[in-house]
């Protein structure tokens, strides 16, 4: 039995995995990749401690990390995908499922202590022709990681939440002007947020519109939107497309066994990152915690760390 299974591969279930072999745990990391989603950002500058950074080498880095802590202490399991939890007498039980051959999987079953969930989320895509031809080439999902490199641009926000107009408010920095698209006729963000963002000079909310395609030529170069009043057509020149329209958290195998809001996200405590079920912990994007970024996840698995720790070893 395993004192720990940290499920998840990114920056949350890296950094989780690292403090685990540092207080001599023994430990499981289960990871279909190491990996994030910002392992698609060709230039990350919010890494703290280095000015730049490229997602792959990001992942490559938190591996080589992890292996070098190892120890003996870790124990890595990649390519496998946690399909069930059991809780048992002591401790829980992890079911996981293999690719073998073409259709083929396996399953293998491990025992641990406690766990921890990091297993992050997905950015809802846009879903429109060009979307995809241009993602990373002018259509991104993270300001924070991809903002700056747009500076002195006309750029696009799609979403009209809290997580649009946050972004929209970051882009204004360095923009040349912000245009925030919304498929409503209101926006989904606080008033308050609302009335400040649309309130700089370089700020244009519009409302009740939906994005119909991207196109461009290496790069996008114009994001073209449907009035859904009138039907008309509207094409507008850009040089990048944030797009803000949900998280979808991997945590579909945690359903029935841990308290999740409405939306999947996995509800935890924010003073110790622990679940409702005893024993289980969670951190990073698949949380319901606010501000979901690489550096966040980290402080957010060490948290859950120290606490796994004494629940183990002090109690």
């Amino acid at each position: 039995m395993y004192d720990l299974i940290i499920i998840g591969g990114g920056p949350a279930g890296a950094s989780g995995a690292i403090y685990a072999a540092r207080k001599r745990l023994k430990t499981l990391l289960i990871a279909s990749e190491f990996a994030g989603q910002s392992v698609v950002s060709e230039d990350i500058q919010n890494w703290i401690g280095t000015i730049h950074i490229s997602g792959k080498e990001l992942a490559e880095n938190m591996k080589a990390h992890i292996l070098a802590y190892s120890d003996g202490m870790i124990e890595t399991k990649e390519e496998e995908n946690v399909i069930d939890i059991k809780k048992l007498a002591k401790g829980f039980s992890i079911t996981t499922e293999i690719p073998l051959e073409i259709g083929a999987k396996a399953k293998q079953t491990y025992k641990t202590k406690t766990i921890l969930v990091a297993t992050g989320s997905t950015r809802r895509k846009l879903g429109i022709p060009g979307a995809d031809t241009y993602e990373h080439k002018g259509v991104t999902y993270c300001a924070s990681c991809d903002g700056p490199m747009f500076t002195g641009q006309d750029v696009i926000v799609v979403g009209g939440g809290n997580a649009g107009f946050e972004t929209a408010s970051q882009l204004l920095a360095y923009a040349k002007s912000v245009t925030l698209i919304n498929n409503a006729k209101d926006y989904f963000a606080d008033p308050v947020t609302v009335k400040k963002v649309l309130a700089h000079p370089k700020m244009k909310g519009i409302t009740d519109v939906t994005p119909v395609k991207v196109d461009g030529e290496k790069f996008a170069t114009s994001l073209t939107y449907k009035n859904n009043k009138t039907g008309k057509l509207t094409t507008l020149p850009t040089g990048g497309i944030f797009v803000e329209i949900g998280l979808a958290p991997a945590t579909q195998f945690v359903k029935g066994v841990v308290k999740l809001t409405p939306g999947g996200s996995i509800k935890v405590d924010p003073r110790s990152g622990s679940t409702s079920e005893k024993g289980i912990w969670a951190a990073g994007d698949c949380t319901d915690l606010p501000y979901h970024q690489n550096n966040i996840a980290v402080g957010d698995a060490i948290r859950a760390l120290e606490d796994i720790y004494v629940f183990l070893k002090a109690k």
